[in-house]
């Protein structure tokens, strides 16, 4: 049996608005490593979106190399890491030659090919195609393969694919190159793999939203996100990342699974749990999954008060933690009330006023979304927040001419 490690997204160097999150990131991903070690997982997929940025900095740079080999045991247990959304192909596989001698390997590019022969410490790259490796551990009497989805976009994929039609649907052409891999290799003889970092649903289910922290790919190119019958049977598990939340999207008749981030990046995460996926394998059979929580790293939470006394009473006993925090007034957060609460707590990422009509009665408070709005429209929802009737056209012109004013003085 070979025992696996899936994790994902771990968003290296990402910020919560100013708040840094780096030492989380530093005790989280030592919290996997350790997780790794004690389980005795023999090997680990990264399922992309290493990163949070293109160019990441030294710090976050740093922080993934002394992980990754720490992940790779000094070349005993292989690491098998795709680019995401996130990252940059180049970047990602740019160490390859060199992490190669300690087992781990990098994919970011779909007409890359991972050359043959032997990594780390006896195990072996046995074959190889573009999007596919087969590994061989020195325990183990059976092959590993994994068919290697890294995101890309549409121009990239078609280019790979050797569509020229701009109307073929981008997901069958995908399908019909998995089947193609799985035909060529994936029989019975050993443990079959996905990894990849896509939008996966299962076809007539509603899907998951994208968490408000990524940059959506719900739609590949023009078509729509990819269903999970699109992938082989002769596969026995999907490794995907891209989804911040632990869920499977299927699990019959193999499991297509999305492990989760380390950490919740964003308020549409807030008290999540974060989870790693132990997978346990072997040849022709059905593989045994378990979700283990991850420990580390501050909560997230969404609350709304409606009284100081009872905000700062909350805030005084949840100090280890990034608040949003929604306080329901009649007018404006006066700067007293303001200060009140910012003085009670380090962590309080958004305070977002929700005003009550004259009536008393609570209206929707103003979300960190909302923000992106145009004045006009950010205008009149003050106004009916306030007067509780939206602005007729008249007020809406008289607006509109202020503010035109002010852009061209």
């Amino acid at each position: 049996m070979i025992k696996i490690l899936h994790t994902a997204d771990w968003h290296l160097g990402k910020r919560l608005q100013e708040f840094s999150r780096i030492e989380e990131q530093k005790e989280v991903l030592e919290e996997i490593t350790h997780i790794a070690d004690e389980q005795g997982a023999d090997l680990v997929l990264i399922a992309g979106d290493v990163f949070d940025t293109f160019n990441p900095s030294h710090e976050a740079v740093e922080l993934f190399f002394k992980t990754i080999k720490k992940l790779s045991l000094g070349g005993d247990r292989p690491v098998v890491i795709i680019s995401g959304n996130h990252d940059s192909t180049q970047f990602i596989e740019a160490p390859d030659p060199l992490a190669r001698e300690m087992g781990i390997l990098f994919y970011g590019k779909y007409d890359s090919l991972i050359p043959t022969g032997e990594i780390g410490n006896g195990i072996q790259v046995c074959r190889s195609e573009q999007g596919f490796v087969e590994l061989k551990l020195p325990k183990m009497n059976f092959p590993v393969r994994v068919i290697l989805a890294p995101y890309a976009n549409e121009l990239l994929l078609k280019s790979y694919l050797g569509e020229d039609d701009r109307e073929a649907e981008l997901r069958k052409l995908l399908a019909r190159r998995w089947q193609d891999l799985a035909d060529a290799y994936c029989d019975h003889h050993g443990v079959n793999l996905f990894l990849g970092h896509f939008f996966f649903v299962k076809e007539g289910k509603e899907p998951d939203p994208e968490p408000e922290s990524e940059r959506p790919i719900l739609h590949v190119g023009g078509t729509q996100a990819i269903f999970t019958h699109d992938l082989p049977n002769s596969l026995q598990y999907a490794a995907l990342g891209h989804l911040h939340r632990y869920h499977s999207v299927q699990d019959r008749p193999f499991p297509v699974t999305y492990s989760s981030s380390p950490l919740a990046y964003s308020f549409s995460e807030a008290e999540q749990e974060k989870q790693v996926v132990i997978i346990d394998a072997l040849p022709s059979e059905p593989v045994k999954i378990r979700p283990l929580a991850l420990k580390k790293g501050k909560p997230l939470y969404r609350r709304t008060f409606d009284n100081l006394p009872g905000a700062l009473d909350w805030l005084e006993a949840n100090q280890d933690a990034y608040v949003e925090l929604t306080f329901v007034t009649e007018n404006a957060i006066d700067a007293s009330t303001r200060k009140a609460l910012q003085n009670a707590h380090d962590g309080i990422v958004n305070l977002i006023p929700q005003l009550k009509n004259p009536q008393g009665q609570s209206l929707p408070g103003l979300q960190v979304a909302d923000l992106e709005k145009d004045m006009k429209t950010l205008f009149a929802m003050y106004y009916e927040a306030s007067r509780g009737l939206p602005p007729n056209e008249e007020t809406l012109s008289i607006f509109t001419e202020i503010i035109s004013q002010n852009e061209h003085p």
